[in-house]
């Protein structure tokens, strides 16, 4: 009754997150985003993409420069590696 169509992760953002976890001697673990639309219905859910360093959340949208924290807050793109090295939870 669904279907799941995989989002295509920006690949410059992707080596940037990558590079700046580098500096923060982090491993991220990525999850694609995906859009699933429901069969019959105009409803469509957007997931987003979701990058996991230590017990943080970080999710983005593509296009975006904008990452969620938790689903609480939110950070620029460019002040990950701070807040990374501030707030890094094992």
């Amino acid at each position: 009754m669904k279907e799941v169509k995989e989002l295509e992760f920006d690949k410059e953002v992707l080596k940037r997150i990558e590079m700046i976890c580098r500096f923060a001697c982090v491993k991220p673990i990525i999850k694609q985003g995906s859009i699933i639309n429901i069969k019959g219905t105009n409803i469509a859910y957007v997931s987003p993409h979701i990058i996991t360093a230590g017990k943080n959340n970080y999710l983005i949208f593509n296009g975006s420069d904008t990452l969620f924290v938790n689903d609480s807050k939110s950070i620029k793109l460019k002040d990950l590696e701070v807040h990374i090295k501030t707030n890094y939870l094992f």
